[in-house]
Order: structure tokens, then sequence, then C-alpha cells
């Protein structure tokens, strides 16, 4: 006994027991997780910040400055950029434009999709099949899609589908994408869009449609009701939310139309002279072609705030994320 009354083993007991194997064993695969983690995601973050977060943060920078040329930070103009685009009669008349497109484009696309949808879902053999014929085209580019509507489908020209078509029936050939009175370039870019949109959403209303219980169907079958009223009461209410996200895709899709509309109009000379302009036609010949950086960047940011608040308004009147009753 020591002089302090306590035995050795006591003291000995006393110390912090050394780690154990297993538990060193753990605190080394955790470190080799966590070290794997950072080695998969650092590219993939990098990139994300460096082309994503940091241009857009420098964009937001040249929308406030005069970047004429250059994409340097210029002298600051505070909202002269904003108050340019917005004085620019061209691009208040694409803004009406795609507002008409989107309220066109969209109403006749939902029907589309969800009517394909109900009649794909009551398939009992092939649905797979079917599912998958009508989402290829998805899968297409814009750009090469719009050429084919261009130069195959709607050329003008005789041998075009639609005026071979149209000759079976006595029709002359029709110059489409030319004609603007009456405006035929819109079934142009109506059916092209409607071509390359309406198989994704169906698959969308499918999934929808695929989580309504079966009971429902049952016990109005039961009650003697008919294919529309069971439509009606049972499977456009039980869709719902489905409904509104596809429709706030939609109006997104519409909003930021491009890719086709500059395929079909463009004919490699400067832009200006296009029957159809959409904001981002502005926008890209006010960035890429005269270079006006400053303004093209405000007009970016202003055609984002205004899908966002059409967005949220949607949203917000039809009751988004609402529970089901």
């Amino acid at each position: 006994m020591t002089a302090t009354g306590t035995t050795p083993l006591q003291g000995r007991a006393a110390r912090p027991a050394p780690a154990t194997a297993p538990r060193r064993r753990r605190l080394t695969e955790r470190r080799s997780k966590a070290v794997a983690f950072v080695v998969l995601t650092a590219p993939m973050l990098i990139g994300l910040g460096v082309f994503r977060y940091v241009a857009i943060g420098w964009s937001f920078l040249l929308s406030f400055s005069e970047a004429r040329r250059t994409i340097s930070l210029g002298s600051w103009v505070g909202l002269d950029n904003y108050q340019q685009l917005l004085s620019d009669e061209r691009f208040r008349d694409s803004l009406t434009m795609i507002v008409l497109f989107t309220a066109m484009i969209v109403p006749i696309t939902f029907a589309g999709s969800l009517g394909l949808a109900v009649l794909v879902n009551r398939i009992r053999r092939g649905r797979a099949f079917f599912r998958t014929a009508f989402l290829l085209p998805a899968a297409v580019s814009y750009v090469a899609a719009a050429m084919i509507w261009k130069m195959a489908l709607f050329s003008g020209v005789p041998s075009g589908l639609a005026n071979t078509l149209g000759a079976l029936f006595g029709v002359d050939a029709t110059p489409w994408i030319q004609t603007q009175s009456p405006p035929l370039y819109w079934i142009v870019l109506v059916t092209l869009r409607l071509w390359l949109q309406v198989g994704l959403y169906m698959i969308l209303f499918i999934a929808g449609l695929q989580s309504i219980p079966q009971h429902l169907y049952e016990a109005a079958a039961l009650d003697g009701a008919g294919a529309w009223r069971t439509f009606r009461s049972i499977t456009f209410p039980m869709l719902r939310n489905t409904s509104v996200a596809i429709l706030l895709l939609m109006l997104i899709a519409a909003l930021q139309a491009f890719d086709e509309f500059y395929a079909i109009f463009s004919t490699g000379a400067s832009l200006g002279s296009e029957p159809v302009r959409t904001p981002l036609m502005h926008l890209y010949g006010v960035a890429l072609q005269d270079q006006d950086y400053g303004v093209g960047s405000a007009g970016a940011f202003l055609l984002t705030l205004l899908i966002v608040l059409v967005t949220l308004l949607q949203g917000r009147m039809l009751g988004f994320s609402r529970d089901k009753d």
C-alpha cells in the first residue's frame, strides 16, 4: 500500500483504458469513407461552383455594369441596363409573344398528355410498348427536331410531307413557315412542341394514375357511373397535385423557349426579321451579336424573375402540395 492509501492495482485501474482495436478500426473506416467522399464529390462541387454559381454571381454584377464587348466589370450604371431593356419595344413585344405562346401551348399539351395517359393506362397488353413509343421523342434534340420540321415536314416545297398530304385533298403547296397572314408558322411550332413534350408528361400522368386506389373505381362501377363521370369525379380530382406539378413544368419550359424558334426562323443572318421572337432570342442577339453583356445579363435576370413569379403565382392559386381531400 502506498502513502496515499491506494494500492498499485487501484492506481492502474483509475487510468483511462487505451483505445481498443475495434474502435481504431471503425475510426479508420470512417476516415477512409470521408476521404473517398471528398475525392469523388470535389470535382463535381468545384465545377458546379465555378461554372454555375460563380458564373451566376458574375452575371449579376455585369447586369449593373456597362459591359460592352467584354465580360470584365466596367463602370457601375445601377439599374440603367434594366431600364434600357424594359424601354426596348422589341423586348416588350417578345414578352407579349411568349405569353401568347405559353397560353396556347400549355393547355394543348396538358390535354393531349392527360388524354394519352388515360388511354395508355387502360391498355392491358403492350402498355410498355406505347409508353416507350410516346416517350422516345423526349430524348430528341430540339434543334434536330426543328430542322426535320423545317426541311422535311413543313418545307414549303411540293415534295414536303405536309404539302404532299395536302395535295391528296386538292390543296396547293403552302409555304408554312413564310406565311404570316394567316400565321401558319404557329402550326409548325405547336406540332413540334407537342411531338417533343407530350410523351414525357404522359409518363408523369401515368405515374399519378397508378397511385389512385382501385377501390374508388370499383365503387363507382357499382354505382353505375360512366367513363366521363368517373374521370370527372375520381380521376381528375385525384390527379390534382400531379396536374399542378406538370403545369409548372410546362410553364417554365414554354417561357424558356429558344431552340426550336431559333432553328426554324434563323437564316444565318442577324436576328431581327423573324415573325416570332422569344425573349431568349432577343437576349441572344443583344449579348452574343451586339456583345452588350450588361444588358444581356439584365435581361436574363428579368426573365428569371418573371418565371419565378409566374411559378409562385400558379402554385399559390392552384394549391400546390396541398393535401388531397
